[in-house]
């Protein structure tokens, strides 16, 4: 029985995507990826790398009127954004034989197997996953308390209603400010669990571990190297703020988490080892391959710009710089 995720992503976060995609397969082997291409590069390198498991769609494919006059207004990561329930609607709308679809950001890898998170879904319509604050940063829920990393929807009527609502309200607004109870893709979702009764909160504590809660966290790993999290296998970290450098090193998380508790060492090693080796599949397609390597110094002058220009200046250039 194929389990079927889908995911967006262009040549900058093609190697992030590979290694996403790579770890996902380890450890779940029924898993068929549906890749919405952003860019024709992407999609040449991952026709070309002969990946069974992936289907690739066409950014053209997707796109309708309205969502290329939203298009217009919107910058890079704002217009992903926006795509992220377009992506599972049309993969569901072109593919009777999917019954069930979690949508998954690039970014992500894998440590073990899904299928504690599947068993725990069970047959619900809807599954998300809460951000899991730690505690200085929980005032940061107003930007959402769900984060769309992973997001499930069953082809029945309450999943189908809300994938739709979802789909219509990101495409009327989409931006990455916070207005009128709204935030990019993801604030939307705050009200689903009290909107439809089948929607499912994962709680399994080895899901969704990222920057703004490894601090509360206690990592361990056993006699065979396998991480584990508050004593339950680590299934899968979000890799937020993380960079290849053109250099070969990588940037792994500003001072923001970091000084406050070091980042998990084990767990950034495996994505940097993931990452390598996906980038070495990609260099054997397409040689000389730079797709999201950031430049050296550039990294390193915003990372002194994040430790010491006054925050009231950040937030006033914020207005003024597209992401």
């Amino acid at each position: 029985m194929t389990t079927y995720f889908c995911t967006l992503f262009d040549s900058g976060y093609l190697i992030k995507g590979m290694a996403m995609m790579e770890s996902l397969v380890q450890w779940c082997p029924d898993a068929h990826v549906f890749v919405l291409c952003m860019d024709q590069q992407t999609q040449e390198i991952l026709t070309a790398s002969k990946r069974s498991y992936i289907t690739c769609i066409a950014l053209a494919d997707i796109e309708t009127p309205e969502l290329l006059e939203a298009k217009k207004s919107r910058g890079v990561a704002e217009y992903c954004w926006t795509l992220s329930p377009c992506l599972p609607s049309f993969v569901l709308q072109h593919h009777s034989e999917i019954d069930f679809i979690t949508y998954l950001d690039s970014d992500l890898l894998f440590y073990s197997p899904l299928r504690p998170i599947f068993d725990e879904i069970g047959n619900s319509s809807i599954a998300i996953i809460e951000h899991r604050f730690a505690p200085r940063l929980q005032n940061r829920e107003v930007n959402g308390r769900f984060c769309v990393e992973w997001v499930s929807f069953r082809r029945d009527e309450e999943g189908m209603r809300c994938l739709a609502r979802w789909r219509e309200q990101c495409i009327e607004w989409c931006y990455y400010r916070l207005e009128d109870g709204k935030m990019g893709d993801q604030k939307y979702l705050d009200e689903w669990p009290d909107l439809y009764p089948n929607c499912h909160i994962i709680e399994h504590p080895g899901a969704g571990v990222a920057p703004w809660n490894y601090e509360k966290l206690d990592f361990t790993q056993d006699a065979s190297g396998k991480i584990e999290v508050d004593g339950s296998p680590l299934i899968f970290y979000h890799f937020h703020q993380f960079q290849l450098l053109t250099n070969g090193l990588f940037d792994r998380l500003s001072t923001f988490y970091t000084a406050v508790c070091e980042e998990p060492a084990a767990v950034y090693e495996a994505y940097e080892r993931a990452l390598m080796r996906a980038l070495k599949v990609i260099r054997t397609i397409s040689p000389g391959f730079s797709g999201g390597l950031r430049p050296f110094f550039k990294v390193i002058a915003r990372r002194w710009a994040q430790r010491h220009v006054p925050l009231p200046v950040k937030r006033f250039l914020h207005n003024f710089i597209r992401y």
